[in-house]
């Protein structure tokens, strides 16, 4: 953290997921253990669908130094979306604009994660009607090239941009980042939200390695053929 009274940058990992998704055996506590051991100040676990070990970890941030938001990453009928700052999950399948509404009545930031990348279940731009940010730096990318399509977007759309890791071990936590800027005198996951929902956010991070990229195109190739055991 760091600024002028009254006025601190957070760094906050917006995109992190754990166990409770599909593609990842991450422990919750490993996870945060990583996030504390890395510097930065908070995440958002964002499992697929679940969002039981988000609120453990929310819960349990501050044992570790951190600020914990809950959140879950919907699985919307045209993509995916970061719901940031719920407490209960809006319900999968439906269209992008009506999961963003559920997101907002839950007091919660919608956040649309690496898209235009089909193969990753992202939004297209003609799904992407209104939202609360865009993610444009996400650091699951072999190239960089769809950060910044997503970037250009989020500028032509006056869109915040958001950025995380999108990590699915642990020792990725912190690998992309959303500098949030919080006015309120003291920060908490309440002021940081409040950041997030004003727009004060500034994406930020490292991709990962050729290696680990296609280690996690591996990994997901097999959770998808029954029978395959994971890697």
């Amino acid at each position: 953290m760091n600024g002028d009274p009254g006025r601190e940058t957070v760094r906050i990992d917006c995109h992190v997921h754990t166990a409770d998704s599909y593609d990842s055996t991450a422990p919750v506590e490993e996870v945060l253990r990583h996030a504390a051991r890395v510097g930065i100040d908070g995440l958002v676990v964002t499992d697929h669908d679940r969002i039981e070990r988000s609120l453990r970890a929310a819960e349990r941030a501050a044992e570790f130094g951190l600020i914990g938001i809950p959140g879950v990453e919907v699985s919307t009928a045209d993509g995916h979306l970061l719901a940031i700052g719920v407490e209960t999950r809006p319900e999968p399948g439906r269209p992008l604009p009506a999961t963003v509404e559920a997101v907002r009545d839950r007091g919660g930031v919608a956040v649309v994660p690496h898209p235009f990348q089909l193969s990753r279940h992202g939004a297209s731009a003609a799904a992407i009607t209104d939202c609360d940010g865009i993610e444009t730096f996400n650091a699951h990318g072999l190239t960089g090239i769809r950060n910044r399509q997503a970037a250009r977007f989020a500028d032509a759309f006056d869109y915040p941009r958001f950025g995380g890791s999108d990590a699915h071990r642990p020792r990725l936590v912190g690998c992309g980042l959303t500098r949030v800027e919080v006015t309120a005198p003291r920060v908490t996951p309440a002021t940081v939200l409040d950041g997030m929902c004003a727009g004060r956010t500034r994406a930020a991070g490292n991709r990962t390695s050729v290696r680990r990229y296609l280690g996690k195109w591996a990994r997901n190739a097999r959770l998808k053929r029954p029978g395959l055991p994971r890697l």
